[in-house]
């Protein structure tokens, strides 16, 4: 493969990862969107934000659902990652409008 054919082949590559992201991206945002919901649920009711079963839950319900290449522990520290920040975001929105 020459310099030039690299260049064209990283390219396209380059491409479908932008577009992967603007889909994951999306998928987040849909996802932050029903967080929010739960967040009212959860305040109307006096619920804790934080549900430990319920995230035990959804890793094991994303390990399952894994199929590769991404190893199964990658996946999980993803996801520990994404539902980090939907506890901080269902924090600072029930209490924005506890205000």
């Amino acid at each position: 493969m020459t310099p030039e054919e690299a260049q064209a082949a990283l390219a396209a590559c380059r491409e479908q990862i932008d577009d992967v992201d603007r889909r994951l991206v999306a998928l987040i945002n849909e996802r932050v969107r029903v967080v929010e919901q739960i967040g009212q649920i959860k305040q109307s009711a006096a619920l804790n934000v934080y549900e430990p079963n319920r995230e035990r839950a959804v890793l094991d319900n994303v390990a399952s659902a894994n199929a590769g290449p991404l190893p199964p522990d990658s996946a999980v520290r993803i996801f520990e990652r994404i539902m980090d920040e939907m506890r901080t975001i269902q924090r600072n929105r029930m209490l924005s409008e506890e205000k």
